[in-house]
C-alpha cells in the first residue's frame, strides 16, 4: 500500500476477508489503513466475529454496510483508496461515492490473492485433511457403481460420507457423469443410470475449515475398449509429465505445456479442452491457472490441481485430477487414491 501510495484499501472479497482476519461470516467489508484495520458487518454476526476477529476493529452496522463504510472513508485526513474492482459491482461503488465525496479511488486486485498463493503448515495441514476425506469417501463410494444405479444417487452417497467424515460440505457441486455424458467436463449429476461397458467421471472435493480439495477419478463400468484404456493411459501420462515440471520457479503455462505436449504426441491434444489445473485453497479456483499465457512463478507452498482429460463426443471422457504442493525440491500429491484404470465388473 506505501509503495502505491494507498491510504487505505476496501476487500469486500469474502475468502479475502477470512484469510485476513478469520472471518467466516456471508456479511462484511474489510477497511485496511497504515494503522489498523476494521470489519464491518451486521448485527446477525455480534458474537460470531468476537470469537474470529482478533486482528481487526469489529464494527456492528445497523443498515447498508457500504454506506457506513462511506461515511468513515469521508472521515479520513488522506484519501487514495485502493479497491477489489474484480469483486466490486459498479451500483456498491456508486453508493460508496454517494457517502464517501471526494475520493480517489484505485483499482488494487490481485494482492491478498497473491498472499494466499504460498499455504503455511498450518493451511496444508488443513488441505491434507481435506484431502483425504475426498479420497476416502471416493474409495468407500465405488463398490456402489454398478449398471442401474443412477449419478444422483453416487452423488449423494459421496456428499453423505464427507460430511460423516468432517466436512462443512462438498467444496463445489459433485460432479457424476456417465456414459456420453462424461464428455461435459462439468456436467452435473441426473437422473440417468449408469450402463454396462461405460466410463463413468467422478469429480469431487471436500470443504473444511474453509479449505478446500479437489479430485477426479474415471472408472470403467464393465470392460474398457482398447481405445479408452489408450486414451486413459495418455492422460495419466500427461499428468505425471505435469508433476515431473511442478517445481519452484516454474511458470505455470510451462505445467500445462509438459501435459499438453503428451496429449499432442498421442493426437488427443484437440480432445483436451480446458487448461491443466488451477490453484487451490480458500476457493476451488484460485491463482494461478495452470493454462496458455499464464505466466504466475509458482513458489514452494502452492497448492495445484492438475487435471488433464479428454472428451469424446458421443463416448465420453476421461479425466484424472490429484492435488499437489510445491515443495523445496519439486512438488508431491495430497491425495493419494488409485490412479490406475479401474474396471468394475
Amino acid at each position: 500500500m506505501d509503495a502505491d501510495e494507498l491510504d487505505a484499501f476496501v476487500v469486500i472479497h469474502l475468502p479475502n476477508i477470512l484469510y485476513l482476519t478469520g472471518f467466516s461470516g456471508s456479511s462484511g467489508i474489510l477497511l485496511i489503513t497504515a494503522t489498523d484495520a476494521a470489519l464491518f458487518t451486521d448485527p446477525r454476526y455480534t458474537f460470531q466475529s468476537k470469537q474470529e476477529v482478533t486482528d481487526a476493529k469489529v464494527k456492528i452496522v445497523r443498515g447498508s454496510l457500504l454506506k457506513e463504510l462511506g461515511k468513515h472513508l469521508k472521515s479520513l485526513p488522506r484519501r487514495r483508496i485502493g479497491f477489489e474492482g474484480a469483486h466490486l459491482v459498479v451500483a456498491q461503488k456508486g453508493l460508496l461515492e454517494n457517502n464517501a465525496g471526494r475520493i480517489f479511488w484505485t483499482p488494487w486486485d490481485g494482492n491478498v490473492e497473491a498472499l494466499r498463493m504460498v499455504k503455511d503448515k498450518s493451511e496444508l495441514a488443513t488441505m491434507q485433511e481435506a484431502a483425504d476425506i475426498a479420497c476416502s469417501s471416493w474409495e468407500e463410494t465405488l463398490p456402489l457403481v454398478r449398471p442401474g444405479v443412477s449419478e444422483t444417487d453416487l452423488a449423494a452417497e459421496l456428499e453423505y460420507r464427507m460430511r460423516r467424515k468432517g466436512a462443512a460440505g462438498p467444496a463445489f457441486d459433485t460432479i457424476i457423469a456417465s456414459g456420453e455424458r462424461g464428455a461435459w467436463p462439468h456436467a452435473r449429476p441426473s437422473r440417468k443410470l449408469v450402463k454396462k461397458n461405460e466410463l463413468v467421471v467422478f469429480d469431487l472435493g471436500a470443504i473444511l475449515r474453509g479449505y478446500s480439495s479437489d479430485l477426479t477419478r474415471t472408472v470403467c463400468v464393465g470392460r474398457a475398449s482398447p481405445e479408452m484404456r489408450r486414451w486413459y493411459g495418455a492422460v495419466l501420462e500427461a499428468q505425471q509429465a505435469a508433476r515431473h515440471a511442478l517445481h519452484p520457479g516454474v511458470t505455470a503455462d510451462r505445467v500445462d505445456a509438459a501435459a499438453r505436449r503428451v496429449l499432442k504426441e498421442a493426437g488427443l491434444d484437440k480432445k483436451f479442452t480446458h487448461s491443466t489445473g488451477h490453484g487451490l485453497g480458500l476457493e476451488v479456483h484460485e491463482s494461478p491457472r495452470l493454462g496458455r499465457g499464464d505466466h504466475s512463478v509458482l513458489r514452494a507452498g502452492a497448492v495445484v490441481t492438475l487435471e488433464p482429460g479428454v472428451y469424446v463426443e458421443g463416448t465420453g471422457g476421461i479425466r484424472i485430477e490429484d492435488d499437489a504442493v510445491v515443495t523445496t525440491s519439486g512438488a508431491k500429491y495430497l491425495t493419494h487414491c488409485n490412479r490406475e484404470l479401474i474396471e468394475i465388473g
